[in-house]
């Protein structure tokens, strides 16, 4: 009951709190009159009716002693029936009178109009009596007056004690009606001072809607213009009838926003030129672009920088940038940006700031260059200038502009480029040292050597020249494929390159007693290449399946045309290459890594030479035929590696391939 009772007691605050002052006013004023006027007409319905009690006291007293007068003697004498006929006869003479009882000297009644008694008399019949004062009737002959509500309304009762020749013979009770008069004038009152009650509620009430209507209307819509034009829209007008001063300050706003209308058709059509071609140059570069105020608030954000944020489809501009730049950046920036505004940050503690107060005069300038690599949604790096804005005469600092470059590319190839060198500069080092090693050897010690010992370090000399020249062309091959060259595939027959591959590397089978097989499907169709670049990639297979193949392995290579019983909507049907062995197989570990460059399994081993750019070879040239190569290899018992290429037909005939810049993706 508590909580509901102050439920109760919000909502009336809440509902009064918004009334205006004026309403409230208002309000109170009412409430006074009203229970002023209230208080007054009770006070007069009240004085009305008392004195309507008293004129009935004083009726009915004087008619109790008139009746007394004549009454007692006869009941004196034992007269009752006289008395009784007196009696009717005075209560039908008048309306006034409600009842006539009579009591003997112990209160019991003994005749009344209306009055009636029980026929039979029993110890079960209840004795109808007078209760009074004790010592009322033996001490005083004035009457008792009292009154009582009935169901038929109030009745003065009026008891006039009987005495006769100074002896009590009991007490005469009279019922007297009020007067209708004084009753229906009480009545009228009362209606009329709730008249007067409501009359002046609804006055207010029709005041307060006349004022809504002619005065706080007006002001309203006032003030909804205002806001319009302050908000830029000239198109606000107010039309209301009125006159008076309300109706001069309505056609003044009128003619204020006319001219605004005016003078805004006068500029805007400039100033939209000049903010188009600013939001149209900011959104048209290819750089972020993000342009803060001077609390670090986001005024202007072009897609790029929403690109490279991961804002699509937020709501920046108005916030904090520090509340939406990510965690990365946030901390990068945080102390730079309130140094170039030139905000204490409420980041760094009073102790922090005052010892590095004078390192960051120096540390963050205008102009600062900051690199940031994000992990989120994807992994880049990304370069941020910070460039402060002035006003126009460069007294102040009016904003940031923070310039946003994705570098990840520029990043990549700086640390591709890097390992490429790196790489190269290491394989080339090994080859030349040894050649100079051995030339040197013959040129300073060639006379004390033998003829077996010139001869072994002229082999070497010439095995480390062939390694070298290896190196070259596999460099030279890599190169031309990462370029910008394009490739002209044509109708090739998949068995002519193969055949090529086996004849190539018969002997050198032979040698290490490897048998080589092929299995190529009958009446395979023509497939869609480039002869030279695939004979290549068949090349280094099977080389490689050759120098990690065992004496007694075998390595095989197959050709066939793949089940197109369920063939894709659109989808050309393809041959599949296959070049297996029964060598050593690849590590597991080492799969995902078999297709970068200079990366050798034999340089874990330490049992085989070779440039590590074979398989990144193979891997460029397969992509440039819109597949790729794959590799399925156990340990021990071999290794696999496949791809397929598209069958030839009219609809790809012709196609080129172009030869993208960016390094090859290996292979899963």
């Amino acid at each position: 009951m508590l909580a509901f009772f102050k439920q109760i007691r919000a909502i009336l605050h809440q509902w009064w709190s918004e009334f205006t002052l004026q309403t409230r006013l208002m309000a109170g004023a009412t409430l006074v009159v009203s229970l002023i006027m209230s208080s007054v007409t009770f006070w007069a319905v009240n004085t009305i009716q008392h004195d309507a009690r008293l004129n009935d006291t004083r009726f009915g007293r004087d008619l109790g002693l008139l009746l007394a007068a004549n009454v007692a003697p006869l009941i004196a004498d034992d007269n009752l029936t006289e008395a009784a006929r007196f009696s009717s006869r005075f209560y039908s003479s008048t309306s006034s009178i409600r009842y006539l009882l009579y009591a003997n000297e112990a209160g019991k009644i003994f005749f009344g109009i209306p009055y009636s008694e029980a026929e039979v008399q029993n110890s079960l019949t209840i004795q109808r009596r007078i209760q009074l004062p004790e010592q009322y009737a033996t001490n005083t002959t004035l009457p008792l007056v009292r009154q009582h509500l009935t169901p038929d309304g109030p009745v003065t009762d009026v008891f006039v004690p009987l005495h006769h020749e100074k002896k009590y013979l009991g007490v005469l009770a009279i019922g007297i009606n009020p007067n209708p008069t004084v009753v229906a004038s009480s009545n009228l009152t009362r209606d009329v001072t709730i008249a007067v009650f409501i009359s002046i509620w609804a006055m207010v009430l029709l005041g307060v809607v006349f004022n809504a209507l002619t005065i706080t209307k007006p002001i309203k819509e006032l003030l909804v213009g205002v806001k319009n034009i302050a908000a830029g829209n000239f198109q606000q007008r107010i039309n209301l009838p009125l006159g008076g001063e309300l109706g001069e300050l309505i056609f003044s706003f009128n003619e204020m926003a006319e001219r605004l209308k005016s003078y805004e058709e006068q500029n805007i059509e400039e100033l939209t030129a000049e903010k188009a071609k600013l939001e149209t140059l900011v959104s048209t570069i290819a750089d972020g672009a993000v342009l803060l105020n001077t609390d670090l608030d986001i005024i202007l954000v072009n897609p790029t920088a929403r690109r490279i944020f991961n804002w699509e489809g937020k709501d920046v501009i108005g916030d904090n940038v520090l509340h939406h730049l990510p965690p990365p950046v946030t901390v990068k920036l945080t102390r730079p940006l309130y140094h170039v505004t030139h905000i204490k940050s409420p980041l760094i503690p009073l102790t922090e700031a005052a010892e590095q107060s004078a390192a960051d005069d120096h540390k963050h300038r205008d102009g600062d260059e900051f690199r940031v690599t994000l992990s989120s949604p994807t992994e880049r790096t990304i370069r941020i200038l910070l460039t402060q804005v002035f006003d126009q005469h460069r007294e102040s600092v009016k904003g940031i502009a923070m310039t946003i470059q994705d570098i990840t590319r520029e990043v990549e190839l700086n640390e591709a480029k890097s390992q490429f060198i790196s790489n190269v500069s290491h394989e080339l080092r090994t080859p030349l040292f040894n050649i100079k090693s051995f030339i040197e050897t013959l040129y300073e010690y060639g006379s004390e050597l033998t003829e077996g010992e010139r001869e072994e370090f002229l082999k070497t000399a010439n095995n480390e020249t062939d390694r070298l020249t290896r190196l070259v062309n596999d460099v030279l091959d890599l190169s031309r494929l990462e370029s910008s060259n394009a490739y002209q595939l044509e109708a090739i027959e998949i068995s002519r390159p193969i055949e090529q591959t086996l004849r190539t590397y018969q002997l050198n089978a032979k040698d290490k007693g490897i048998e080589l097989l092929q299995q190529i499907s009958p009446d395979l169709p023509l497939v869609l290449g480039h002869y030279d670049l695939i004979l290549q990639v068949l090349a280094n297979l099977v080389g490689n399946s050759l120098k990690f193949t065992a004496s007694g392995g075998k390595v095989a290579i197959l050709a066939y045309l793949l089940d197109q019983n369920a063939p894709l909507p659109n989808q050309p049907q393809k041959v599949r290459i296959e070049v297996a062995d029964t060598g050593t197989g690849i590590d597991p570990d080492d799969q995902n890594a078999i297709f970068e460059r200079f990366f050798r399994v034999e340089n874990r081993v330490h049992t085989l030479e070779g440039t590590g750019l074979g398989l990144s070879i193979v891997r460029n040239i397969i992509e440039k035929h819109h597949s790729r190569v794959h590799l399925i290899s156990e340990v021990g018992v071999g290794s696999t590696f496949w791809f397929e290429l598209e069958v030839y037909s009219d609809e790809n005939a012709l196609m080129e391939t172009p030869m993208s810049l960016a390094p090859a993706q290996s292979s899963p």
